[in-house]
């Protein structure tokens, strides 16, 4: 039999049995065909981790997100195995929110809470208010917790949720979203400037003006 002839009966099986991929390698030389999918390496970007039965983005948004480390503690993977009180703590544009939080005594409070939500204001938020008026607030207990808890909605709000939202605040009070994509506003006042944050028992919207209890 020439090496013609051994030729077109190979290349005439292997189209004649084109699902089945070993009559290839019959016709083929030495060389092993490898699965290109099966080789590629993954990708080393990790998604951050979300409570079982979630749909939310798993990556946080917004202008503002820019200004959160990269790495460590302060990193939105870092954030993420903390409770939201200890987080915000190494986040160091919530400084003055962390503050605030510890004169009214409420870090226990938020970091054993479950499945809350968070919009937390700026260091820049927080500036808004005359000093006089900020030092008024921050030393008095009372007014500083019922300010801060108005921040806090006792369930987990996905972007999704915000777009035309209501919710009951730990306050007692309302709150109201809207908005849409990458874009929302909390009271008609707020914007989220970063958000969809992941810690361990929180999202965390972060807005950059203080809200006010509307009761």
């Amino acid at each position: 039999m020439t090496a013609f002839t051994r030729i077109t009966r190979c290349v005439t099986a292997a189209a004649a049995v084109v699902i089945l991929p070993l009559a290839l390698t019959a016709c083929g030389g030495d060389d092993t065909p490898t699965d290109s999918a099966a080789s590629a390496p993954a990708s080393s970007a990790a998604a951050l981790p979300t409570a079982p039965g979630e749909s939310v983005m798993a990556q946080p948004f917004g202008a503002a997100c820019s200004a959160v480390p990269t790495s460590g503690a302060g990193s939105f993977s870092g954030m993420a195995s903390d409770p939201v009180a200890t987080a915000a703590s190494h986040n160091p544009v919530l400084s003055t929110l962390v503050t605030a939080v510890e004169k009214a005594g409420l870090v226990d409070t938020l970091n054993n809470a479950q499945g809350i939500t968070v919009f937390a204001p700026t260091n820049d938020a927080f500036a808004k208010i005359p000093t006089a008026q900020l030092n008024a607030i921050l030393n008095d207990k009372a007014m500083l917790t019922k300010i801060l808890t108005y921040h806090v909605v006792g369930q987990k709000a996905a972007p999704a949720d915000l777009v035309n939202g209501s919710f009951a605040t730990l306050e007692k009070g309302r709150l109201t979203t809207s908005g849409s994509g990458e874009s929302f506003k909390v009271n008609d006042t707020a914007n989220v400037v970063c958000g969809n944050v992941q810690t361990a028992n929180a999202t965390v919207y972060i807005i950059d003006s203080v809200l006010t209890p509307t009761s």
